[in-house]
């Protein structure tokens, strides 16, 4: 299952895919706000550590929907608006950063998520305290990796392909082009 890195870098690629504009603005801000975003559904693993104490308690239920990714999406993309630290983001930008992390949960592991949540909802089985959380979170995820290569090859090739890569510009920086 993703964890925070491989959430971030499935967001990356999300972000990079459907941005439309050149302009990026901060791009340390940016990048923090896309982390958050596409990590926002696991909101419910923290919930669960600390009212039950069990990260695994409300984790899959209605935080990793179609709905809370579009009201949360929504909330988001205003968010920008009421405060200048926020980087802004439109709705559909937003939303999608949020469902990428459901549907790369529903896609790349075997639990369910409750994808139409409040017709279905499906919890997560088990115990899982701070220990173990932090743990899986930060050194137990070989899949993380393999999603981060991957995105790095992904953004490589789109950077060849548009000629620009707004987060990520940094790590491909092109050489300066000959003047004849």
């Amino acid at each position: 299952m993703p964890f925070p890195l491989g959430h971030t870098a499935i967001g990356l690629a999300a972000f990079e895919t459907a941005r439309k504009s050149d302009s990026c603005g901060s791009r340390l801000g940016l990048f923090v706000y896309i982390t958050v975003l596409a990590n926002l559904p696991d909101l419910d693993v923290l919930a669960g550590l600390l009212i039950k104490d069990n990260g695994t308690a409300f984790h899959r239920g209605p935080t990793h929907s179609l709905l809370f990714a579009v009201i949360a999406g929504y909330l988001a993309s205003r968010i920008g608006r009421w405060w200048r630290y926020i980087p802004r983001l439109e709705f559909g930008v937003c939303t999608l950063l949020i469902f990428s992390h459901v549907a790369a949960d529903l896609l790349l592991t075997s639990a369910p998520v409750s994808l139409f949540w409040p017709l279905e909802v499906h919890w997560s089985l088990g115990y899982s305290g701070w220990a173990s959380v932090l743990h899986q979170a930060l050194f137990q995820s070989v899949q993380d990796l393999v999603i981060a290569a991957g995105t790095v090859i992904y953004l490589f090739a789109l950077r060849q392909v548009r000629g620009s890569v707004c987060v990520c510009s940094g790590i491909f920086a092109q050489a300066p082009k000959r003047v004849k």
